[in-house]
């Protein structure tokens, strides 16, 4: 099950700030267990990531980076240190095998995607951050 870190987490800096585009591409990944889903690292060799990786080869602030993306995409946009952040720490730690793990990860994106398909407003608590004006022109 996921931590309440990492839920929290999900929901205050990833979801408000992952592209429609990279919604899906974690969605296709994880449904497929795709081999281009890493774990332990950001970058193997492009197109091999991370969620942060492939969340941010697909926003538009960061989609210019290789190697960098998920590192960027994480500190410039969605305002979190990468060394500490709970969703990258859960994903490591439990590894490419982790049937549970992905599958949780791919019911809550989906959820994401049914709930911005259907025009529903994001739930309390899930603001975009304030900082994020402050991160936009750094």
């Amino acid at each position: 099950m996921l931590s309440r870190q990492c839920l929290e987490e999900l929901r205050s800096a990833w979801l408000p700030n992952i592209t429609d585009p990279g919604l899906d591409r974690l969605i296709d990944l994880l449904q497929t267990g795709s081999p281009l889903l890493v774990h332990g690292c950001f970058t193997r060799a492009v197109p091999m990531g991370c969620l942060a990786t492939h969340a941010g080869w697909h926003h538009p602030r960061t989609a210019h980076l290789t190697q960098d993306a998920g590192i960027s995409w994480l500190c410039r946009v969605a305002g979190l240190n990468p060394a500490t952040s709970s969703v990258l720490r859960e994903w490591d730690q439990c590894g490419p095998h982790s049937l549970e793990l992905r599958g949780e990860l791919l019911a809550f994106f989906r959820d994401e995607r049914a709930r911005r398909q259907a025009g529903a407003p994001a739930p309390a608590g899930r603001a975009v951050p304030s900082r994020l004006g402050e991160l936009a022109n750094a």
